[in-house]
């Protein structure tokens, strides 16, 4: 692939909801630029950007994936993305590297939530956003409703830049409002023809507003306007430009992906109307300050480069997608990282299409590449010049909102597992890996059921490790709420020197979580040698409680009395008396099952209010407050609910939002648990020790 200047370049993330046919899109930009000599299909499994295993097995992108294109004498660097919540991480990701969005929704579904999401996503990155509305093949399409949902959306910068020709159900072509012009088409044969009669009256308002929207842009142009001139092509040209690198103006065009209609147009207006890389300001930051720098998005400058995506392969390894914002980066060279603060060993470089791969030497200012075996660096870390020492602005990802317990299949792949997940880590940030010191459980943690289902599954295919998924244990806890006296007594002859040790003890509530040991012995009846042993004994006992085995908390101990024998007593003896005693005291003091309790806040739309509320109560929540919050006019709810109430509630808040909702939980305290849950975890404890 030849080298582009940056004027010619465009890096364009291409996003949507699920199914709104992204990737068919780009497979048509693909077929009508030469890349390929057939338009693949999702169905078939044969897109150039879809060809991980699970994408093909699922039909639907999970990774973000670059499509450079040649068309007309430029390069378009294309990043497919994925239209699922549960994969927010590669939007985010490809976002990152793209200069402008092309927001792709159905005509037939119009406006739907995951729209909505990548729309907020492109206007908090700032970048411009263009529209195509796909599928308007199918005969249940609606493009003029779909317009009107876009306005109520997203406000009077959208602007249709071409309107569907049909006759009777069936979609024939469209018309170019800006040169007014329509285009029909035969299968995939294109030719030009007058506009229809009879859709005059309607493309020519809409023409009308196109040019209103261009003499705003500047003040000459707005005198023109006014004074009833035409504006030439150029002006139209450089005034769209303007309006939509400033987000004035959302050119919306129209056609079919699958069919490759109305794509060429669309790719004719992403050179046309969208920017180039230099036309976007980048602000970095000093390195040792913070302090803000612009970076001037040239060739001639010292390189300066971030890593907005990692894939791990098996038998290649590594391999770093990295956007390229000033000078350049060449093969066998060193840059330096100043997230890690460690030089890099660059060494073959090469663009992706899909998983193909091409070597190149080197990747200009504005461009897209990869980099095989980087050591230290990690998705979002910036590669620049030793001298140039500045810290590119990374990825904000979300933060998981569902745990699931990993187990292995086979015995003693538990390491393989961690490992492999680890490995997994680096190209998916969106997870994380703990492990319960209590429960002893190693959980996953990630963006959703599917999310964590994927994961699962490219452990498997990858790394040959199977692994199976179940609900985490909660952490309860036990105490009691009476003050007992108890003797524990352990006494053993086994020929030689037995074993003997004598306590009492005295339990009661305590003001701590952790144990709390005292004695009160008078006489010598223990010696004190022996209060550690009689001291430890209770604190490994207290590990486990009398009802579930969940830990003991808020226990006071008191060593009152006991005795000992001058031969057969030991600390191993008087641990076991304590033990002894531990047990029988806690049974007489009437112990209870403590909950996990959790501080609940929801940002929801106000019309599903009422829903969440509901929901709330059945999961034995206590509504503590609830109004407007600062998140994109939603409201917020606040509530103290159990944690065991809280395992799907991702998922549950995802359905009854339409994936509009979302929800911060973190543990607050514990409480004493209802009767009947505390039977009920008790029962589970029984059945597992048995």
């Amino acid at each position: 692939m030849q080298d582009y200047a940056m004027d010619a370049i465009r890096n364009v993330a291409i996003m949507g909801h699920g199914k709104a046919g992204k990737t068919s899109i780009i497979e048509a930009m693909l077929y009508n630029s030469g890349c390929t000599d057939r338009l693949g299909t999702i169905a078939d499994g044969t897109t150039v950007c879809d060809f991980d295993p699970e994408e093909i097995k699922r039909k639907c992108s999970i990774s973000a994936s670059i499509a450079p294109i040649e068309w007309k004498g430029m390069k378009y660097n294309m990043i497919d993305t994925p239209g699922f919540f549960d994969f927010v991480g590669e939007v985010k990701e490809g976002l990152r590297a793209a200069d402008s969005a092309l927001i792709t929704l159905s005509g037939r579904s119009g406006v739907s939530v995951g729209t909505e999401q990548v729309f907020k996503y492109a206007k908090q990155k700032n970048v411009p956003i263009v529209f195509f509305v796909n599928k308007i093949d199918d005969e249940r399409a609606n493009y003029q409703q779909t317009l009107e949902q876009m306005k109520a959306a997203f406000g009077k910068a959208v602007t249709p830049f071409v309107y569907p020709i049909k006759e009777g159900t069936e979609f024939k072509g469209f018309v170019d409002i800006i040169d007014m012009t329509a285009r029909r088409y035969e299968g995939q044969d294109r030719v030009d023809i007058p506009v229809p009669e009879g859709m005059d009256e309607i493309v020519a308002p809409l023409r009308d507003m196109i040019m209103e929207a261009i003499a705003e842009t500047d003040d000459a142009l707005m005198n023109k306007y006014f004074n009833g001139e035409e504006f030439t092509f150029d002006e139209i040209k450089q005034a769209i430009r303007k309006g939509v690198k400033d987000g004035s103006i959302y050119p919306v065009y129209c056609g079919s992906g699958l069919k490759n209609i109305g794509v060429r147009s669309l790719m004719d207006g992403i050179g046309k109307y969208l920017p180039n890389p230099n036309e976007i300001a980048e602000i970095a930051h000093d390195a040792q300050t913070g302090d803000p720098i612009e970076v001037v998005q040239e060739v001639s400058d010292t390189t300066a480069a971030i890593v907005f995506k990692t894939i791990t392969d098996p038998y290649v390894g590594k391999m770093s997608l990295f956007r390229v914002y000033s000078g350049e980066v060449k093969a066998d060279s060193v840059l330096y990282n100043p997230n890690k603060a460690v030089d890099e060993k660059i060494g073959k470089i090469f663009m992706l299409r899909g998983k193909k791969q091409e070597d190149v030497k080197r990747i200009p200012a504005g461009d897209i590449g990869v980099v095989a075996k980087l050591d230290k660096t990690k998705t979002g870390d910036t590669l620049c010049d030793a001298n140039k020492n500045i810290i590119l602005s990374g990825i904000d990802f979300p933060a998981p909102v569902l745990s699931m317990a990993v187990l292995p299949v086979a015995k003693g792949d538990e390491e393989k597992i961690v490992s492999g997940l680890q490995k997994l880590n680096d190209e998916d940030p969106t997870f994380t890996i703990t492990t319960n010191s209590e429960t002893k459980q190693t959980l996953i943690n990630g963006q959703g059921e599917q999310h964590i289902e994927v994961l699962s599954q490219k452990l498997k295919s990858k790394y040959g490790v199977d692994m199976k998924l179940e609900e985490p244990i909660v952490p309860y806890r036990e105490t009691i709420r009476s003050k007992v006296k108890v003797e524990g007594k352990h006494k053993k002859q086994s020929g030689g020197h037995g074993q003997y040790g004598h306590v009492w003890i005295e339990f009661e509530p305590g003001i701590s979580e952790d144990l709390i040991f005292e004695e009160q012995v008078f006489g010598g009846s223990v010696p004190k040698n022996y209060f550690p042993a009689v001291e430890k004994g209770l604190r490994d006992a207290a590990e486990h409680g009398v009802l579930a085995g969940y830990p003991v908390v808020n226990l006071k101990a008191t060593l009152l009395d006991g005795s000992y024998h001058p031969v057969d007593s030991s600390e191993m003896a008087f641990k076991m008396a304590a033990t002894i005693a531990y047990k029988e005291g806690l049974k007489q003091a009437n112990p209870v099952l403590l909950e996990p309790i959790g501080y609940l806040k929801v940002y929801i739309p106000e019309a599903i209010m009422g829903d969440i509320i509901g929901d709330i109560n059945k999961r034995r929540g206590q509504i503590m407050g609830m109004g407007e919050s600062d998140r994109d006019g939603l409201n917020l709810v606040e509530a103290e609910v159990p944690m065991s109430e809280m395992h799907k509630y991702a998922t549950d808040l995802r359905s009854m939002s339409q994936g509009r909702g979302s929800f911060v939980y973190e543990f607050t305290r514990y409480e004493v648990a209802p009767a009947q849950v505390s039977a009920k975890v008790i029962e589970e404890s029984a059945k597992k020790e048995a």
